[in-house]
């Protein structure tokens, strides 16, 4: 099948309405993606059991649409798994909180006016008093221990006087009717070893009913809804998903992404020798498509040429089951169905079991090292947007297996790949987290349009001015680490406001 790019005419796309000889214009290049991940969001893919879904390819698992298993669909994943994902339904809370009466204090819970004689004492995750309290009778407390039956209100210590000893009147001075207290009375002899010489507790002052209690359910009732669906799930939405008894949510999942870094020349550690140049783009991939709403699950770095993109991208051999009334081939019975044990293993991102989005950095222009185009030919695929009229940036790609799996082709240049990767990839990555940011415009400072493409300029913006800071070659990322954003130059531009994409964390 013949590599058929889609070409879309805009007003933009190059001087006087005339497509540009880069591709197609910037602005229909993100129409064009947003377009491909709404598709594939919505299931529009062969099934993930076609023999044509490479290894990286499989999608979320999830509710399946048309008996399809749609990626991005609702999954219930443990709390860990969880963080950076959405709910996709309402959070409730599955106990009260506090889930019984507790004390908000250390202290003394008491019954009735004073004096009281303390009868026992409750720890926080220890057993509860065992009896109601009476009218004069104290239990020591600790904060988040549960109250007993009877308590009028928790005495904090500060605020407590104890002696001990049988007082003969109702104040510290001079003690009222002696009693003694009930050993066998539950949490108090047990805590001491025996019946204890007793104890009488007075306030520095009045004591307001229902003082320094909490009771059940007062922070957030049983069943109680507390997040709509769609809130991000925060490290703090962890924490209250688990003080409310849960141990999975429902979450939308982040789109996992594959990252192949390609060429002989690059290097990922030390310094470059002669020829080599160190990996830029590997770098700062985790970080964007975080900042975007996915998850870099696997890399990998692979030589030039078309074998190695060729088995990345492929579906490893499978060997077919056999057929009814046919002998099945001599194999052991657990490799029908599975990878051909005879042929290499998938490279490590496929073994990773990627989702189904696949960056490859390198080998997207027409350079004789470049065989992204010619992979996908003898893929069958379908090419979406093959060049951007953009500077830096135009040698970009966005291709569709025939599985469905969504292959960005990002230009070799780190700048220029950043600027790709916010054309092609960040607009994939929010439609499939259904996430939008608020986009802002500014006056930009005098810069020179090209007559026929979109121009990305790095700048600092300083209230609704944009300057620009220079530095910002297709080879260099000096300017983009400057920078807090990039201004969106329309060829032609004549002065108006312009578009600015914030960069990641600067934002």
């Amino acid at each position: 099948m013949p590599v058929k790019p889609h070409h879309h005419p805009h007003p933009h796309g190059g001087a006087g309405g005339r497509p540009s000889c880069h591709g197609v214009a910037w602005e229909e290049a993100r129409r064009i993606a947003v377009a491909a991940a709404r598709a594939l969001t919505a299931g529009n893919a062969p099934p993930p059991h076609s023999p044509d879904v490479p290894i990286g390819g499989a999608p979320v698992q999830g509710p399946a649409a048309g008996g399809r298993s749609v990626p991005g669909a609702p999954v219930v994943v443990p709390l860990v798994e969880a963080l950076g994902c959405r709910l996709v339904l309402p959070l409730r809370a599955s106990v009260a909180v506090p889930g019984a009466d507790v004390a908000a204090m250390d202290g003394y819970a008491v019954g009735g006016e004073p004096p009281w004689r303390v009868v026992g004492r409750v720890l926080a995750g220890g057993r509860p008093y065992g009896c109601p309290l009476r009218a004069g009778e104290a239990v020591e407390i600790a904060t988040g221990a549960p109250v007993p039956d009877g308590t009028s209100a928790v005495l904090r210590h500060e605020d407590a006087l104890v002696r001990p000893g049988a007082p003969t009147c109702a104040s510290p001075s001079a003690p009222g009717p002696a009693s003694s207290p009930d050993p066998g009375r539950d949490g108090w002899a047990g805590e001491r070893g025996g019946a204890p010489s007793p104890e009488w507790v007075w306030g520095r002052g009045p004591l307001e009913a229902g003082r320094h209690v909490r009771r059940r359910g007062e922070d957030v009732a049983e069943g109680a809804v507390v997040l709509e669906a769609g809130v991000a799930v925060t490290p703090v939405v962890l924490a209250l998903a688990a003080g409310l008894g849960h141990d999975t949510l429902p979450v939308r999942p982040r789109p996992a992404v594959s990252v192949l870094v390609t060429g002989d020349e690059v290097v990922h550690e030390g310094v470059p020798g002669p020829g080599r140049v160190r990996d830029a783009i590997g770098p700062f991939l985790p970080g964007l498509v975080e900042w975007a709403g996915g998850r870099v699950v696997a890399s990998d770095h692979l030589p030039d040429g078309p074998e190695p993109l060729l088995r990345a991208l492929s579906p490893p051999a499978r060997l077919e089951p056999p057929r009814p009334g046919r002998t099945a081939p001599p194999s052991p019975p657990s490799h029908v169905g599975r990878a051909d044990p005879r042929l290499p293993p998938p490279p490590p991102w496929a073994r990773a079991g990627a989702g189904r989005v696949v960056v490859v950095c390198g080998a997207s222009s027409k350079g004789p090292a470049d065989h992204l185009r010619a992979v996908l030919d003898r893929l069958g695929a379908e090419v979406l947007v093959d060049g951007v009229a953009v500077r830096p940036g135009h040698p970009q790609l966005l291709a569709r297996l025939r599985c469905g799996t969504l292959v960005v082709g990002l230009p070799g240049n780190p700048y220029a790949a950043l600027g790709a990767a916010l054309t092609l990839l960040v607009p994939i990555l929010r439609t499939l987290t259904e996430t939008t940011r608020a986009g802002s415009t500014g006056t930009l400072a005098a810069v020179r349009p090209h007559p026929e493409d979109t121009r990305l300029v790095a700048v600092r913006r300083r209230g609704d001015q944009a300057v620009p800071v220079g530095h910002d070659r297709p080879g260099s990322l000096w300017g983009a680490a400057l920078a807090d954003a990039l201004a969106v130059v329309p060829p032609g531009w004549r002065g108006e406001p312009v578009e600015l994409i914030e960069l990641p964390g600067r934002g």
